[in-house]
């Protein structure tokens, strides 16, 4: 079975995208997100995802957490709408991150789920992540999770799974 290393921005994104992968991936979760802020939120999102890679026994590669990096990556973006440029080089900086370590580590393949938000735009996040397979010579598997009713299916999943769930994206500016 191939192998593929999942960007997971937290646990409740993670439900349906690894109930649909499972079928063709031996999936690995990898959690590499500098833009959550404060701290202590992205310990709780990482906290949640721990406990469910734990019960599902799905693997977990845990990145360093290096929020000066993407302050600096996002400088001068500050003001941009939620959606907007900063985004766009949030998702970029996530996606390449992953694609480097999938091909670093021997991945077949890597995905995000953040495409089962209906906040974040899933043609984007393919491109991105296209491109970063591209860079990095490894496979990108298109996807948008939340057809077929994924978003709805991600939020009875954590309700059943009782995660903690966030009221933002995760990024300081988001929070406004």
């Amino acid at each position: 079975m191939k192998t593929l290393l999942l960007h997971t921005c937290c646990a409740p994104c993670v439900t349906v995208p690894l109930q649909r992968l499972q079928a063709d991936f031996d999936v690995t979760c990898y959690y590499y997100n500098p833009n959550i802020h404060p701290i202590e939120e992205y310990q709780k999102r990482l906290a949640e995802l721990q406990r469910f890679s734990d019960e599902m026994g799905i693997s977990l590669i845990v990145e360093h957490y290096d929020p000066d990096n993407w302050f600096e990556q996002v400088k001068g973006l500050e003001p941009e709408p939620e959606g907007g440029q900063r985004c766009a080089v949030c998702f970029a900086m996530r996606l390449g991150r992953t694609a480097a370590q999938a091909q670093a580590v021997g991945f077949h393949a890597f995905t995000t789920t953040m495409s089962i938000s209906p906040h974040k735009n899933s043609e984007l996040l393919n491109q991105l992540g296209k491109q970063a397979a591209e860079k990095n010579s490894v496979e990108y598997v298109i996807a948008n999770f939340k057809k077929q009713d994924g978003f709805r299916k991600s939020n009875e999943l954590s309700r059943r799974y009782n995660f903690y769930r966030q009221n933002y994206c995760g990024c300081i500016f988001s929070q406004r």
